[in-house]
């Protein structure tokens, strides 16, 4: 087999990486014994606040990926976590009146911040149906089949196609519908249709639903007829309810990501037809992503095109997909100089955003080479799931 022994270093490499540092350090270092459930938050110099809130997101991905380590790893203290997780997002996040999950809770579990952002609750389907995945749990696929019905009942747009972006507890309209300061206030984003169609897919694995079928067709298509910027490959980030965009930025982290999860999707849901629309497409959108790479095999995070500004900050989300998107483009179709980039960005992530001594991956690298320790290390943003998932679909592609 051509490039065997770089391969198999490399998976290697990565079983330490997720064995020996990422998985520990939550298992060591984020389990909150005092108040239940894990932490919010361990600044950029290792600091734990335990007062910290606790955000569904940090909570669904801790169960995502803990689940999927034990699916795949088979170790009890890995599911010993993932059940953690399981338990506290259902019995903490879970609205029983209105359905859906809280977006915040404070450090002893009371609701902080009730609003439904569908973007959290596609990662609680993600998490919920990755337990399932890997224990076979009923509990945690009917929590998920609830979770997709009400995403469906009050997010899709079933007049202009897509999902509304968030909503008040009770499912009604919210004037702030932003995931994070950084982004635009819309109705409709790129990066929460991906976070609905990843989640969507690996509910389909554990529940061949008709309808659910039908949304990830629906959100495929979606990507490549509405999201995708037919001149450039790269995908538009912000939308009005008639999906008219707004805005020239590229995020290129997010089109390497998007380029192998719109793949996944069309792989599980096994339409050769629309493989067929999506090969020659996810390609291209991998090419486009190919344009914030450095000579080292890193990605830039983004280019403000209508501003004139580059971000040159190196996030460890990014280097993550960046390695990923490459795996799948060499795996699926024989691309000898995406290996090559997979394999120089991993050298770039273990020289210079690995964290060895405390454990886990610095936020990012900024654009003059010193490491960023002002973000966090773990925290509502910052979990083991780009990273750890980065780690898994190596072994189970390659090995």
């Amino acid at each position: 087999m051509k490039h065997k022994e770089e391969i198999q270093r490399l998976c290697v490499e990565v079983r330490a990486e997720l064995e020996n540092n990422i998985l520990p350090f939550w298992m060591k270092e984020m389990k909150d014994d005092e108040q239940g459930g894990f932490y919010g938050r361990i600044s950029g110099d290792n600091v734990l606040d335990k007062s910290a809130s606790k955000g569904a997101i940090l909570n669904a991905r801790i169960l995502w990926t803990f689940s999927a380590a034990y699916r795949v790893l088979r170790k009890k203290e890995y599911l010993e976590m993932a059940t953690r997780a399981k338990r506290y997002l259902l019995d903490y996040f879970y609205d029983f009146k209105f359905g859906g999950v809280y977006w915040e809770v404070d450090s002893a579990g009371n609701p902080l911040d009730t609003k439904k952002q569908i973007y959290a609750i596609g990662f609680a389907i993600y998490g919920l149906s990755e337990y399932t995945r890997a224990t076979g749990d009923v509990e945690a696929l009917d929590f998920a089949k609830k979770l997709f019905d009400v995403i469906e009942k009050y997010s899709f747009d079933a007049d202009q196609n897509g999902y509304l972006e968030a909503l008040t507890r009770e499912w009604n309209p919210i004037a702030d519908m932003r995931l994070s300061e950084k982004d635009e206030n819309e109705k409709k984003t790129m990066n929460t249709h991906l976070h609905i169609l990843e989640p969507y897919t690996n509910l389909y694995r554990v529940w061949k639903d008709e309808r659910l079928k039908k949304q990830i067709h629906n959100l495929v298509n979606l990507f490549l007829d509405k999201i995708l910027d037919s001149e450039t490959y790269h995908l538009n980030l912000f939308f009005e309810d008639d999906w008219t965009n707004k805005y020239q930025i590229i995020s290129y982290g997010h089109d390497i990501e998007a380029s192998w999860l719109i793949h996944e999707a069309a792989l599980v849901l096994g339409d050769k037809d629309l493989l067929k629309k999506v090969e020659p497409n996810i390609i291209r959108i991998a090419r486009a992503a190919d344009e914030g790479l450095n000579t080292d095999g890193s990605m830039i995070y983004e280019n403000l095109v209508a501003q004139g500004k580059v971000d040159r900050e190196l996030h460890w989300w990014v280097q993550a997909e960046n390695i990923v998107g490459h795996i799948n483009l060499f795996q699926y179709f024989h691309d000898d100089k995406a290996l090559e980039i997979a394999l120089l960005c991993w050298n770039f992530v273990k020289c210079h955003l690995v964290d060895n001594e405390h454990g886990e991956w610095y936020w990012s690298l900024f654009s003059d080479g010193t490491v960023n320790k002002i973000d966090d290390k773990a925290g509502f943003w910052k979990c083991p799931y780009h990273n750890g998932r980065m780690c898994l679909e190596i072994l189970e592609r390659m090995n």
